[in-house]
């Protein structure tokens, strides 16, 4: 294939991991993942955030291809940090970075994976797109007894099908989704046991664990048609170990949503948070926080602890390998925030607490 040809395909495919794709989906009026009642934030057909519009129409997308300054990333950019070996149960909270947003947390004697990706690109095709540049930070056959696996939303960068198949076979894990997901996972095993929630909803995994579905300002869609048709969400998970918030993907907005967690379930003892795949930010704001917004959710929930992630494994978007790092240190300084109290995290890399 020539190179311009070649490019041309690869940037389709970043564009389709970010979910830039569903623009004939405004002249369709069926849903094929959901079929529910229209509500404050679903249409009878598309999902939305009231008052929040982090739509972009086709032109926008040809005007960032057409005039992207993006900065490569090197071939392999491989963590400091070994694979992690993990224990088979914690009593406490060990969380670990398995690479871009993807996670194990064993928490209260259970092991809960989040947005598990293990494949080689975040790509709807297996020859272009999103390349990872370093390996997981857990080996797909060291994984622990797996109990629960949370999705927060359908972009490729996040909800890797093949791999969940495998995950399912391999651990029956119980997948909880936001709405009209479980018809997307179930395209890759039929046998899979998926739990799917609206905002505000929740699913009790016992002996005081619960998980939490609240809103994320970002959106959805796998394919060409699809916009907004399966619904998106962050994760209040909440454990005798204390209040652990995940946001998978999310602009600030005007931080309404984070107010609204702070106040429901109190200051979080730890928050997983997006830093990563913001440039151009006429572009990405509305759905990808910058460093600096990260911290700014840090501080309107008070976490006593922030974790980053979304950067250093895939390149979707125009900023260099390391900036998201740097950006952050430079965000938490300009707060007097203490450096420890926000970790870039890297594949590999635990935190206890």
């Amino acid at each position: 294939m020539k190179r311009r040809s070649l490019l041309t395909v690869a940037s389709a495919a970043t564009v389709m991991t970010l979910g830039g794709v569903g623009y004939a989906a405004h002249r369709r009026n069926a849903n094929p993942y959901y079929s529910g009642p229209a509500t404050d934030h679903f249409d009878g057909v598309r999902f939305f955030l009231p008052g929040v519009d982090t739509d972009r129409g086709l032109g926008d997308v040809l005007k960032w291809q057409a005039k992207r300054r993006r900065t490569a990333w090197p071939a392999a950019y491989p963590s400091p940090f070994p694979a992690d070996r993990p224990p088979e149960r914690v009593a406490g909270l060990r969380v670990v970075l398995i690479g871009h947003a993807s996670y194990l947390v064993q928490v209260a004697g259970r092991n809960i994976l989040i947005d598990p990706v293990f494949a080689k690109r975040a790509s709807p095709v297996r020859f272009a797109g999103p390349k990872r540049v370093n390996p997981p930070g857990i080996a797909f056959g060291d994984l622990p007894p797996i109990d629960a696996v949370l999705i927060t939303h359908n972009h490729y960068d996040h909800l890797d099908g093949p791999n969940l198949a495998r995950l399912w076979q391999a651990h029956q894990p119980l997948v909880i989704a936001p709405l009209g997901n479980d018809t997307i996972l179930r395209n890759y095993d039929g046998t899979m046991h998926v739990e799917t929630r609206d905002w505000g909803g929740s699913v009790d995994l016992g002996d005081g664990l619960s998980v939490h579905l609240t809103p994320a300002n970002h959106w959805s869609a796998r394919g060409v048609n699809d916009r907004r048709m399966a619904l998106w969400c962050a994760f209040a998970i909440l454990s005798p170990q204390g209040f652990h918030y995940h946001v998978g993907d999310t602009g600030l907005g005007d931080g309404a949503i984070f107010r609204e967690v702070r106040g429901r379930f109190g200051a979080p003892r730890l928050a997983t948070l997006p830093i990563g795949a913001y440039e151009p930010r006429w572009f990405m704001r509305p759905q990808h926080v910058d460093p600096v917004e990260a911290v700014e959710i840090a501080r309107i929930l008070e976490a006593h602890q922030a974790l980053g992630h979304h950067w250093g494994t895939f390149q979707l978007t125009d900023e260099g390998v390391e900036r998201p790092a740097e950006d952050l240190a430079a965000a938490l300084s300009a707060v007097g925030m203490a450096q420890e109290r926000f970790v870039a995290l890297r594949p590999g890399q635990v935190w206890e607490g």
